[in-house]
């Protein structure tokens, strides 16, 4: 077992796609040693590169897999002893009307998005619970904060994430474990790309309109965002949710 009794620990759910990568890197670089999903063998030795003990775990960035985050929270355990922090993103963007919608389609969208995050707080809450101590941050979206035209399942799954770990957050909160969630929307990222077909630079400047920022948001700079939510320098906050969208919510 490493000796970790200056160093945190951080488990980064997904650290392969979207924010993992970047999130690893500010974590790094803020004094923790990490516990991965699915790492690219180059980030790996960038990060201990940065001085970060850095333990892998692969084929498990799905999420909606029960056993999944229970494999990272038991290869932390197993690693480290414990872990201090734990942060995940998960679904994937469908839009659609609601008139035009499927049944198949919802439950999609309820499997990666709602059903996801709660294998996630189950298998990370309690032994944060038992140690009396933790970080959690549930990335949801912030189409979850306000209707959503064409996106209406979507949005609707979104905000019941959001909610689910809010209320999660009031149950553990007298046990010193803070729980919070972040919602993202015009991030440039491929999914989002991809979906939205703004991957044409015409429609993206369609989308970028939408933007009070006119802008889509950067990776590196929402990990920075995040990063006071996991690194221990501000414990005080939890059942919080906030939007990161460029002012659009």
């Amino acid at each position: 077992m490493t000796d970790t009794t200056t160093r945190r620990v951080a488990l980064v759910a997904d650290a392969g796609h979207y924010v993992g990568p970047e999130m690893a890197r500010v974590l790094a670089r803020r004094g923790h040693d990490l516990v991965l999903g699915d790492p690219d063998p180059e980030l790996i030795a960038e990060l201990e590169g940065l001085g970060a003990t850095v333990v892998a775990v692969e084929k498990v960035s799905n999420i909606a897999k029960p056993e999944n985050s229970q494999k990272l929270v038991d290869a932390a355990l197993s690693s480290f002893g414990h872990f201090d922090a734990a942060v995940a993103a998960s679904g994937q963007i469908i839009p659609g009307s609601f008139l035009e919608s499927t049944i198949d389609q919802y439950e999609k969208i309820v499997d990666g998005c709602l059903y996801a995050p709660y294998h996630f707080l189950k298998a990370v809450i309690p032994p944060l619970v038992a140690q009396g101590s933790g970080q959690v941050l549930v990335i949801t979206s912030a189409a979850g904060a306000r209707p959503t035209p064409g996106a209406s399942l979507y949005s609707s799954v979104r905000a019941g994430a959001t909610m689910l770990t809010r209320n999660v957050a009031g149950e553990v909160a007298r046990k010193n474990v803070q729980v919070n969630a972040v919602g993202t929307n015009f991030m440039d990222f491929p999914e989002f790309l991809e979906a939205t077909g703004a991957k044409d630079p015409a429609v993206r400047e369609i989308f970028e309109k939408q933007v009070p920022m006119r802008r889509l948001g950067r990776m590196d700079e929402f990990a920075a965002f995040c990063a006071p939510f996991l690194d221990g320098t501000s414990t005080f906050t939890t059942g919080q949710y906030v939007s990161y969208a460029g002012g659009w919510v």
